[in-house]
Order: structure tokens, then C-alpha cells, then sequence
């Protein structure tokens, strides 16, 4: 989804309004962890801000606050889960603009900064009890560090040192 940017660039306007609700199709994120992305609230607008470069010049910035909830699957028992997100913007758009057709792809702009979000491993698991099998079984970190740990004698050397 395009924004058009021209009222902007002609300033007729000092600002775009982009406060709206989107839901971001599946080919932005088809190739991630995350399988599904609506409902995304956007409250913010687009300005033009003093180039750092050139003075005389302007450039495209965004003012906005993101937050949803994003579709994940859970790390260990693979089930979906919702993942709240929430990132405040204040920046340069120039990527993601086409000056020329005075456009911004609204979808392109938030997919870039929702992946930055994006956990490299989430659950929701807290009995991990039940993932076990034919000689192995799952343990929380607290076990390992505790119970199970083949170098907690090493560890307790170096303490002692």
C-alpha cells in the first residue's frame, strides 16, 4: 500500500496523517519466523525535516508509534503464539520513499522495522515435563544451572580461587 506523498512535496500540507490500522501481507514476512501480521495500530505522520547534508534541502522523516501483535510459533512446542510489539519511530524515510513518484510503500516501511522485533526464540512453555522421550528430556535453564550441571565442580574450583 502506497502512501502519495505529493500534498507533502507541494507543501500544501505540513504533514501526512498515516493513523491507521494495517494488516501486512503474507509476502513480506513469508520467508521469517512469523506467520501472521494484523491489526498493526499506526499513530503518526510524515514531515519534512532539514537535510543534515544541505540546509536549503528537505527530506522525508516519519513521527510514529507501532505496536500489534505478531503470530509466532512457539520455540518448543511449536504451537502459535501472539507476540505484543510496540516501537516508537522518530526518522529519515529516504529507502523506503520514491521521490520521483512521491510515494512511500507504507507495508515496506513497517515489515523493515517489525523485523527488527522479531524474537530469535519465544515460548510460553512452563511445564517442560512433558517434552521428553527416549533418553533425552527438556530442562529450563534454572535445572541446568542447578541440578544438572557436569561442570558445577569446575565452577565451584574457580570460586574458590
Amino acid at each position: 500500500m502506497y502512501i502519495d506523498l505529493t500534498t507533502l512535496h507541494s507543501y500544501v500540507v505540513d504533514k501526512v496523517d498515516i493513523t491507521n490500522t494495517y494488516s501486512i501481507p503474507s509476502e513480506y514476512f513469508s520467508a521469517s519466523d512469523v506467520k501472521k501480521l494484523d491489526n498493526i495500530k499506526v499513530e503518526g505522520y510524515i514531515y519534512l525535516s532539514p537535510s543534515e547534508d544541505d540546509i536549503d534541502t528537505e527530506q522525508d522523516s516519519i513521527k510514529c508509534k507501532i505496536e500489534g501483535k505478531m503470530l509466532l510459533e512457539d520455540s518448543i512446542s511449536l504451537e502459535p503464539v501472539e507476540y505484543p510489539f510496540s516501537i516508537e519511530y522518530d526518522d529519515i524515510i529516504e529507502e523506503n520513499c520514491k521521490k520521483n513518484e512521491n510515494t512511500l510503500d507504507i507495508f515496506q516501511f513497517l515489515w523493515e522495522n517489525i523485523v527488527l522485533e522479531v524474537p530469535l526464540q519465544f515460548t510460553k512453555v512452563k511445564d517442560f515435563s512433558k517434552f521428553k522421550g527416549d533418553g533425552w528430556k527438556l530442562v529450563s535453564e534454572d535445572e541446568i544451572t542447578q541440578e544438572n550441571n557436569p561442570f558445577s565442580e569446575l565452577l565451584d574450583k574457580m570460586k574458590e580461587e
